[in-house]
């Protein structure tokens, strides 16, 4: 079951909020439509709901409030708007990946292809699909983890009618499991059709909540759909006929020549058209809205809840609650107090006993059928989002909504590398990064002005950086920023989450990239120096090692340049111009601090280093401790060093900072 107790937006300048304190119910094994011309309206109720927007009002799903739920994911399955994804991913690889971030086995995509009906466009880029197949993948991320609750955010805008007929019944086999389906729509006749209930919005306020029957009956009424190229007269002859028969009906005038009759029927119609030689293109039975209705009193969500009313009955509390928007707490705590001893009864209720339990049916939430303290529930109503506050302190609105960031992906590692295996991004720029290093070291062997070392790595001095040490730092920033322009992570709730195991796997596997990228790149340049040039230029050096490590720690040291700044400043091209700017930019401005008159230099502190290990190192790490200090001590080692320090601080300064808050 879901319970939404007092949703009001966040008022918009000098305009009133867009959803004004809306309370409803959606009861389990039931589909329950919300109904809203303006569509806007219901999709903030529903990210209200979702706490994806900052307003007041809390929800309940079975009980419990969404940021309380270990797993949302397992408890309501989401769709919002268009599917989020990168066009170029495959409608499997897609859902695969989801599979990582919900925390569920990878063959779970496949069955939810098989309830979708696209088992055979499994292998289909997302950019390719029409809106009805669109619709069937959003279907199928939101049924991904198996949850209680859907909600949908107009699931059927712009299928078919055959598109929605098949929705539909995926909904009805929802429910008659046991689950909870919620959608939005603006087509009344439509909710009307498939829903058990409806719950009527206008104007951001609750007007109506009923039964689809009760709801056909006072909202919708039969009409007759008429076409003419005489319409206009057809209607003054329905008109005069009725009022010389003394019956009531009602003649609508649409666009075009099209008239809606209210009262009458097919056949009537027809033989009036018939006996004055009228043409007819349409006649057909049809279900018409009535239009804007007055507010009703909705009915707000019953439980029931057994109150002891004793000789000494809490007048304040009593006063407190009836305060609350939105609740009808404070009268029935009214009323129980009329009927206590010593108070004058309610004419119309019965007297009752000191300390007999009294039921009463409030609108509050409880999980299950068990009879709940009062001071439970008025404690668990009012302060699910304000846990200081005393216990008996009641506040007269709906607690705050508090924007939180998604848990997801339950696996980072396994959506990691999904991620990047899923897009011809990876593949792209592998290729091109091995055929542009290849024809620069050739193109600088042919001048012979070039160090072996920079002419295994294809580095010109011309060039801020090598072929290898740019690609890994695209690849880097398109890990992040590539995120937030196709958030994937979006399907389960929100957008991309700024989580450190997230942060980690995205810099594993960069590294992992970066060095099968700076090896291949080596080994493919040295192959074909060979074969051009022969042994010459492809003898082993001396240093091999320590060279070795210098080259993977700069190509490791772009790729996670690029990771972190693309999850700084959600932008791709943000993260490769911060792998620009080391050499560019920063490398100057290091070179320019460090430069002027100096008493004391660090010369010699590999060697004084070495001279600190008091017994010799394992394996000779005091070797790889020299290369890496080296390496720190070049202008680019130690300016990209610095922008990491840099740019890690910065994420973590805006990952912690909502919750320093």
């Amino acid at each position: 079951m879901i319970q939404a107790i007092g949703l009001t937006s966040n008022p918009r300048q000098e305009l009133p909020p867009a959803v004004d304190d809306v309370s409803f119910e959606a009861r389990t094994g039931r589909v329950t439509a919300l109904l809203d011309a303006d569509t806007a309206d219901a999709t903030t109720v529903l990210r209200l709901m979702l706490e994806l927007q900052q307003g007041r009002g809390i929800t309940y799903f079975r009980g419990r409030p969404l940021h309380r739920i270990a797993r949302p994911s397992r408890e309501v399955g989401v769709l919002l708007g268009e599917v989020p994804g990168h066009p170029a991913r495959s409608v499997r690889g897609h859902l695969r990946m989801l599979c990582a971030a919900v925390g569920v086995p990878a063959g779970r995509a496949d069955d939810v292809l098989e309830v979708v009906g696209l088992v055979s466009l499994r292998e289909e880029r997302l950019g390719t699909l029409s809106r009805g197949m669109d619709r069937r993948l959003g279907l199928a991320c939101a049924l991904l983890a198996d949850p209680h609750a859907l909600v949908l955010d107009g699931p059927g805008d712009g299928l078919s009618a055959r598109e929605s007929a098949w929705l539909h019944g995926i909904l009805r086999a929802h429910a008659d499991r046991g689950g909870t389906v919620l959608f939005t729509t603006d087509d009344s006749k439509e909710a009307a059709r498939t829903a058990d209930r409806v719950v009527t919005l206008e104007s951001g306020r609750l007007v109506a909540d009923q039964e689809a029957a009760d709801f056909a009956r006072t909202r919708l009424r039969p009409r007759v759909a008429v076409r003419s190229p005489h319409a206009a007269r057809l209607g003054a002859l329905l008109t005069k006929e009725a009022r010389a028969g003394r019956r009531s009906i009602e003649v609508v005038t649409e666009d075009g020549n099209r008239l809606s009759v209210y009262g009458s029927n097919c056949a009537d119609v027809g033989e009036t058209a018939y006996r004055h030689g009228i043409l007819v293109h349409q006649l057909a039975d049809e279900i018409g809205d009535t239009g804007p209705q007055q507010p009703e009193p909705a009915e707000p969500p019953r439980t029931a809840i057994t109150v002891a009313a004793s000789t000494e009955p809490d007048t304040a509390l009593g006063t407190a609650l009836g305060t609350a928007r939105g609740t009808a707490l404070g009268t029935a705590l009214g009323t129980a107090r009329d009927t206590a001893p010593g108070a004058d009864p309610d004419p119309g209720l019965p007297a009752r006993a000191p300390q007999e339990a009294l039921s009463l049916t409030l609108p509050l939430p409880v999980e299950g059928d068990d009879t709940v303290p009062l001071s439970e529930v008025a404690h668990t109503a009012h302060t699910a989002h304000a846990p200081h506050a005393p216990r008996g302190a009641l506040s007269p609105l709906p607690p705050p909504i508090t924007v939180r960031p998604s848990r997801s992906p339950l696996n980072p590692l396994r959506y990691e590398v999904r991620r990047l295996l899923g897009v011809g991004a990876g593949y792209f720029t592998l290729a091109a990064v091995l055929a542009g290093s290849a024809l620069l070291c050739v193109l600088l062997a042919r001048t012979g002005h070039t160090p072996q070392p920079r002419l295994l790595a294809a580095w010109p001095h011309e060039l801020p950086l090598p072929p290898a040490a740019l690609g890994a730092g695209l690849l880097g920033a398109l890990a992040f920023g590539d995120e937030f322009r196709h958030p994937a992570l979006a399907a389960d709730r929100g957008t991309v989450p700024r989580r450190l195991g997230l942060l980690g796997a995205k810099l594993l596997v960069a590294a992992a990239t970066a060095l099968l990228l700076s090896i291949v790149a080596v080994a493919s340049d040295a192959a074909l120096l060979h074969l051009v040039y022969g042994d010459e230029l492809t003898k082993v050096p001396a240093d091999w090692l320590s060279l070795g490590a210098s080259w993977v720690a700069l190509v490791t040291g772009c790729a996670w340049a690029g990771v972190l700044a693309a999850g700084v400043f959600r932008s791709t091209a943000a993260g490769l111009a911060a792998v620009l700017a080391v050499p560019i930019v920063v490398v100057p401005l290091v070179q320019k601090a460090v430069e002027g008159p100096s008493v004391r230099s660090a010369a010699g502190l590999p060697a004084r280093l070495r001279d600190l290990a008091l017994v010799q190192w394992p394996f000779g790490a005091e070797r790889y401790l020299a290369a890496g200090v080296r390496m720190i001590a070049q202008p680019v080692g130690g300016a990209l060093m610095l922008s990491l320090t840099a740019l890690l601080c910065t994420y973590l300064l805006t990952a912690t900072r909502a919750r320093v808050r």
